[in-house]
C-alpha cells in the first residue's frame, strides 16, 4: 500500500499552502512578531486636574457628584425601596457606615424615598440628566 496522495490532491494541497510558503499571510506562529499598536499621547497626571474637569461625569453631575453618590449607594446597598429616613439610618449604621455618612441621611426630610438616586439628590449630589 502506498502512502503518496494522488497527483490531483497532492496539487490541490500545493495550492492551498502555498501563501504560508512563500510568505504571503503570517501563519499562527509568526502572529506574535506583529507589533501591538501604540499612541504617542502623553500619559494623563491625574494629580493635574481638577476632580470637576475629570471625563465621565454624567451631565448635570459633578465628578464630586458621582462619587458621593457611589459611596451612598455602597453604603445603602440591600436596602429595600421605597424607604423612609429611619430604615435609612438603621440600615447604614449597621452595616458600620462612617458617623458623619449616618448623620448627614438624619438630614433627610421625613419622606419615602424610590431609590438610591431619589436620597442621593435629596443630599445634594445632583441629579442625572436623561440623555435622548
Amino acid at each position: 500500500m502506498s502512502d503518496k496522495h494522488s497527483p490531483k490532491l497532492d496539487d490541490e494541497i500545493a495550492h492551498e499552502t502555498q501563501g504560508m510558503v512563500r510568505g504571503g499571510h503570517p501563519t499562527h506562529a509568526e502572529e506574535f512578531k506583529e507589533t501591538e499598536p501604540f499612541s504617542d499621547d502623553a500619559p494623563a497626571d491625574p494629580t493635574r486636574a481638577a476632580a470637576d474637569d475629570r471625563e465621565g461625569s454624567p451631565p448635570g453631575m459633578s465628578a464630586q457628584d458621582v462619587e458621593g453618590r457611589s459611596s451612598l449607594a455602597r453604603m445603602l446597598t440591600g436596602v429595600r425601596y421605597p424607604a423612609r429616613p429611619n430604615e435609612l439610618i438603621r440600615h447604614a449604621a449597621e452595616g458600620g457606615a462612617p458617623d458623619d455618612a449616618v448623620e448627614q441621611l438624619r438630614t433627610l426630610p421625613k419622606r419615602e424615598y424610590e431609590n438610591v438616586a431619589d436620597v442621593a439628590e435629596e443630599l445634594g449630589y445632583g441629579r442625572e440628566e436623561r440623555r435622548y
